[in-house]
């Protein structure tokens, strides 16, 4: 798991432990942003299979296919069978789907609340339906639901996209459409479903009221001013605080859709082509996704982006897209044409990318060969911005994979028109997410600490601190299932609840922090390698152990750990990597040891203290006969 899951999972494991399911809280901070409806089903997940990674995806992972399966059965209900399984294989198999899924955020639960709370709306007016009654409660407890995933979202979307087709269709004023869509008692569900949790988060997080327009360091209003002014009427003004977000620009974040949805984009254009008008099923379905669609664009273009802001209308560009593809005609075949030639040159690029590597060395972990732009790391995609060509070293097989993928859907495509060339485009993307998964495998040691906190786990008890943001290395505090300091980090998302009543003392600075790491206890701290020099100027060097390196990340402990001691004959126990290094200066290597520690390193570069191209091995070889 990287940053934002495991902190995600952190807290939710800390709801199953402390028994406290109404506040959220990370490293013992009140944490307020999401309502703790998101942590429920993966803690429950946690309690139910036991404290693992994969546990804690688990909702997500059922969230996707359940969104999936509605959309099918909702573009079924609506066009037809055809045009429900493409608007299936849109929803399953679109990039944006599988990106934004990748990490543990609410955003695909909450589009499936919405997607349900539509359909319902449909079916709740239907002439035909024969349980309006039913549908309108399903209305009411989507809403009810969406609020206790994002807040007012979950609802205001729903409700207003529903009110525009109401005034756009002339039902506005009818009463036959209130009494079908039964407001007062759905209203009623919605609250008895959503406001329990916001009364009891209210009443443990004083003060209960406050109307401040503003925030900053310091200032602690409760709950109830966070979750709505702050979250809600400030985030969407820009002025939140703490600012630790960023914003797509706006022209990007309408054209990035193209890409969200490929590959089924390409027949974006023959949506122009399909009727609209809210005589029969079909229009009204269409009529009210342009709606959704629309409001949701539109809001967030007034307001701040990122990424993954927009996915709670992709069902309803599925549907539109499911109905255009069932409908067929020359867009429809053109735009399987323009996907062989996609398909086919990216294909052609991965081949080419990866004949251009292959004799590049790929030394370590692939952080050596990657960039580092942290101004956009607030954005969800920003590390990709860190691939540079060397990278491609490391991706091989993915490479490999994903060319095989896209050139056998650029085949098929080019060969096959209609449902047989929709379905081979769905298997391209099914093995081309594959070769993502695999490239995710190799940027595990990047994105996560995990290998880092096995180790810690192996060596004596200790105290952690992490360097800066706890965000960042909280893979290594769910790992170790420890609370840790957070070193010059008071920033950020854990800012606000740090100044709540009784908030525990975990922030430090640089002199709290010397005079920790001279005391008896045992201290560790993970940071990044290339600010190693900075603590060796702080505390020197000679107090500085280091436990373990990857992923351009080191554990440093305060006080040597006595397993560095030299082994039989005064050999010191070495891993396999450091045996030729060991044997090159002449070192008779009698006993070998897994565990990292002292001037071991558990992989073989160590940016910032070996220079480039030199193995830190070597390093530690010259060390080991120093000490000899």
């Amino acid at each position: 798991m990287d940053d934002v899951d495991a902190a995600v999972a952190q807290i939710s494991r800390n709801m199953v432990t402390s028994g406290d399911w109404v506040t959220p809280r990370a490293d013992g901070i009140v944490f307020l942003e999401k309502p703790a409806m998101f942590y429920w089903p993966i803690a429950v997940s946690l309690k139910i299979f036991g404290v693992h990674d994969w546990a804690a995806r688990i909702p997500s992972a059922l969230s996707a296919i359940g969104l999936a399966c509605l959309t099918c059965a909702f573009g079924a209900w609506a066009f037809g069978r055809r045009a429900g399984l493409c608007a299936g294989l849109c929803m399953a198999t679109c990039v944006g789907l599988f990106l934004f899924t990748r990490i543990v955020i609410p955003d695909v639960t909450l589009t499936l609340t919405i997607a349900s709370a539509m359909w319902a709306f449909l079916r709740a007016l239907d002439e035909e339906e024969p349980h309006p009654r039913f549908w309108a409660f399903v209305l009411a407890a989507s809403l009810g639901t969406g609020l206790l995933l994002k807040s007012l979202i979950g609802a205001v979307f729903p409700v207003a996209a529903g009110v525009l087709y109401l005034f756009l269709t002339r039902q506005f004023f009818w009463a036959r459409t209130w009494k079908r869509l039964r407001p007062i008692s759905g209203l009623f569900i919605a609250l008895l479903v959503a406001a329990p949790w916001h009364i009891l988060a209210t009443l443990r997080n004083p003060p209960y009221f406050s109307i401040a327009l503003h925030g900053g360091p310091g200032e602690y209003h409760g709950f109830l001013w966070f979750f709505f002014i702050n979250e809600q009427v400030l985030r969407f003004l820009n002025l939140r605080y703490p600012r630790d977000y960023n914003t797509v620009p706006r022209l990007w974040f309408w054209l990035l859709h193209f890409l969200w949805l490929f590959p089924w984009s390409v027949y974006l254009p023959a949506i122009a082509r399909l009727s609209f008008k809210p005589i029969e099923r079909a229009g009204r379905t269409r009529l009210l996704a342009i709606c959704w669609i629309g409001f949701m664009l539109v809001f967030f273009t007034f307001s701040t982006t990122q990424e993954y802001y927009s996915m709670p209308c992709y069902p309803a560009l599925a549907l539109l897209l499911g109905s255009a593809m069932a409908a067929g005609g020359d867009w429809i075949r053109r735009g399987t044409r323009v996907l062989s030639v996609v398909a086919g040159c990216a294909g052609l690029a991965c081949i080419t990318i990866f004949f251009l590597v292959r004799n590049v060395p790929a030394p370590g972990d692939i952080s050596s060969a990657l960039g580092h732009h942290p101004s956009v790391y607030t954005l969800s995609l920003g590390h990709m911005m860190d691939l540079t060509f060397d990278s491609f070293a490391y991706l091989r097989l993915p490479l490999a994979v994903a060319a095989i993928a896209l050139l056998g859907g650029a085949l098929a495509t080019f060969r096959w028109v209609d449902l047989r060339s929709f379905l081979a485009a769905a298997l391209m993307m099914v093995l081309f997410y594959h070769a993502a998964r695999l490239a995710l495998v190799v940027f595990d040691p990047f994105l996560s600490s995990r290998p880092l906190a096995e180790v810690v786990l192996k060596s004596p008890d200790g105290k952690l601190i992490v360097d800066h943001n706890y965000w960042t290395f909280s893979s290594l505090t769910f790992y170790t299932n420890r609370d840790a300091l957070t070193l010059n980090g008071r920033y950020f998302n854990l800012e606000y609840g740090s100044y709540a009543p009784g908030a525990p003392d975990v922030f430090i600075d640089d002199t709290r922090f010397k005079s920790l790491w001279i005391e008896p206890q045992r201290y560790y701290l993970e940071a990044y390698q290339t600010d190693l020099s900075y603590f060796e100027d702080l505390v020197g060097r000679d107090h500085l152990n280091i436990v373990a390196t990857g992923g351009g990340k080191l554990i440093l402990t305060n006080h040597p750990l006595k397993h560095v001691s030299l082994g039989d004959g005064d050999t010191p126990p070495v891993s396999n990597f450091q045996k030729p290094a060991c044997k090159a200066l002449g070192i008779q290597v009698k006993k070998e040891s897994p565990v990292q520690s002292g001037l071991f390193a558990q992989y073989p570069y160590l940016p910032g203290r070996a220079s480039k191209g030199q193995p830190f091995a070597f390093q530690v070889a010259v060390e080991i006969r120093q000490e000899i």
